[in-house]
């Protein structure tokens, strides 16, 4: 027979007075994984208890979380006591936890750890096998899922900051139990293109935030050694800041989120252009400087030039020319001058010397007759006939007696 319908509320009333009318319900401790642990701005802690069955919402006021001086990460294995009730918005059951303790760290926190230690020990953490991202990325490998808001996140931010990059994404499950086999595949697939068709310069590994067990792709040790063997660059950007996996510490470098990744391997266009118009400006000043020292130097040739001319060297040696005729002219003048003054004195010690000057002043000259000059009266003989040259003129005396 035919029912008369009922409204989603007065469903959701009833299904309430289910849950309230049940004792169990009302008085409830919890064994469970903490997941997706999250505090509000209020103050309001949200997160998920789990087992490897079945998974519960949780919520725990800001009353009851400010009385605790512990309280769990994700991970973390406690007992949570409380009630669980219907949150009608939603149209889900929750548990509202009054108290919390820890009951011992979560069965995938503990697997986590024991893999980590695990690749460490192998290496695959070592920082000396790490490779730097290149600096000039032209091409771009993404393996992400192709409708994951990851992607979208990516390709905003390679458009926004370097729009001249090119993308090749390798589509891949990152959530449940195929998807390791599938990440190792898309990286593969990424490292065969790199060989056989173009070169990929970074390759990202990213998805989007999510609790421990929807990261859990990356913890996966087959994933961590296709990772480490990549023959290109590998960056990751899994989950939020605070959310780290296996692949982040075997990536080449790590990024917090998607967005930080892609930030990561490419420039900023702007701080390009920045850079290219202060290079511009550098460049300007130096051609500048240059032009004003190779004016500089173009000056001092042609002053150089002007010194060295065949005309103005001409110059030079016809003024030279004349310098020395006029100190050869000096020099001649001096040396003339010098000759006649000592022509000028042999001269007079000449006519000093000359007889003729002697007998001007009354003196004789006596002479024999083969022209021998009487100095004595001894050179003479009684009778001798003597040439005799005075001033006046010559004449013959005779001697009486020597």
């Amino acid at each position: 027979m035919d029912m008369d319908p009922v409204s989603v509320s007065a469903l959701t009333t009833h299904i309430i007075s289910l849950f309230q009318r049940d004792d169990f319900l009302r008085d409830v401790t919890v064994l469970g994984e903490v997941s997706n642990w999250k505090r509000a701005a209020s103050g309001h802690v949200y997160f998920s208890l789990k087992d490897e069955g079945a998974a519960i919402n949780a919520v725990m006021w800001r009353g009851s979380a400010v009385a605790h001086s512990w309280l769990p990460e994700s991970g973390d294995q406690v007992l949570a006591h409380g009630y669980v009730d219907v949150y009608p918005d939603r149209g889900v059951y929750q548990l509202y936890v009054s108290r919390i303790q820890p009951a011992g760290k979560g069965q995938l926190y503990a697997q986590f750890e024991a893999l980590k230690a695990k690749l460490q020990a192998a290496g695959l953490f070592d920082a000396d096998r790490k490779r730097p991202v290149p600096v000039d990325v032209r091409r771009i490998g993404v393996i992400t899922s192709a409708d994951a808001a990851a992607l979208r996140d990516i390709l905003r931010v390679l458009a926004s900051r370097w729009p001249l990059v090119q993308v090749i994404v390798f589509p891949t499950l990152v959530q449940g139990s195929e998807a390791p086999a599938q990440i190792v595949r898309a990286m593969e697939d990424a490292a065969r293109y790199h060989r056989e068709v173009e070169s990929l310069d970074v390759l990202l590994l990213s998805r989007g935030g999510g609790s421990m067990e929807d990261l859990w792709s990356f913890n996966d040790e087959q994933v961590a050694y296709a990772t480490a063997a990549s023959p290109i660059p590998v960056v990751s950007g899994v989950g939020h800041e605070t959310d780290f996996t296996i692949a982040d510490f075997v990536a080449d470098l790590r990024a917090p989120t998607p967005s930080a990744a892609a930030a990561a391997v490419v420039p900023d266009r702007s701080d390009v252009r920045n850079q290219l118009a202060g290079a511009v400006l550098a460049m300007g000043a130096g051609l500048h400087e240059r032009i004003a020292r190779r004016r500089q130097e173009l000056d001092a040739q042609r002053r150089r030039h002007v010194r060295i001319h065949p005309m103005r060297m001409l110059d030079q040696r016809r003024q030279s020319l004349d310098d020395r005729e006029r100190r050869l002219d000096a020099v001649m003048v001096n040396l003339l001058r010098y000759q006649n003054s000592r022509l000028d004195g042999a001269r007079r010690r000449l006519e000093a010397m000359n007889p003729h000057a002697v007998l001007s002043r009354g003196y004789s000259i006596v002479t024999r007759q083969g022209g021998t000059v009487v100095t004595a009266p001894d050179q003479v003989a009684a009778g001798e006939s003597l040439d005799v040259r005075s001033h006046g003129g010559s004449y013959v005396v005779t001697v009486s007696a020597p």
